[in-house]
């Protein structure tokens, strides 16, 4: 296309010549508008295609900056995980430490008393009962026996009183024998003394 145009550009200049030009350049314009047509159909097609490309492209980025950032905030959360269980471990331990020092008892030393409580209240219940029983048949059989008691006193009573009463007529008739033995002994006495003197 080029050397023709040269050629007749060159040529001579005639009407004829003149219509062969314009044809030429016409020709020569619409078949440049035709391939600049053709590189722009090329270009969309390719540039759909690089578009697509760069499309996937980019999500195989984004997925793999996902993961990465999923690995790094994973690891960040068990770094500072371990490091929270680390200090709240250390902090518990120092705590129990000062508690130990001031004998404030463990939540162990709570949990294992109020288990004793709970036995030995277990056991004074049933200790209660036992009790219960045993103090009503006690007193079932005190009773009887304080009426036994009571009985035998009554015939101790009734018995010392006839004792006390015998013991005490015999010491009546026993001093009543006494006494008159010392006046009559007091009287002879008296007679004697009365003859010596007299006499």
């Amino acid at each position: 296309m080029a050397k023709k145009l040269k050629a007749l550009a060159a040529g001579t200049g005639g009407e004829g010549n003149e219509k062969a030009l314009a044809k030429t350049i016409k020709d020569s314009a619409y078949q440049i508008w035709l391939a600049g047509l053709g590189a722009f159909a090329k270009a969309q097609e390719e540039g759909t295609k690089v578009f697509e490309a760069l499309v996937k492209e980019g999500e195989s980025v984004q997925e793999r900056t996902r993961k990465v950032a999923e690995d790094t905030v994973n690891e960040a959360r068990k770094s500072a995980t371990g490091t929270w269980d680390k200090l709240e471990s250390v902090f518990e331990d120092r705590v129990a430490r000062a508690l130990a020092s001031l004998n404030v008892p463990t939540r162990k030393d709570i949990d294992a008393l109020s288990a004793r409580v709970h036995d030995l209240t277990s056991a004074t219940k049933k200790l209660s009962g036992t009790v219960k029983t045993e103090t009503t048949k006690t007193a079932k059989g005190l009773t009887a026996s304080a009426k036994k008691v009571a009985k035998s006193a009554t015939a101790v009573k009734d018995e010392a009183a006839e004792v006390v009463s015998a013991s005490v007529k015999i010491a009546s008739d026993e001093t009543a024998k006494v006494v008159k033995m010392a006046k009559d002994e007091t009287a002879k006495v008296v007679e004697d003394v009365k003859k010596r003197v007299v006499g």
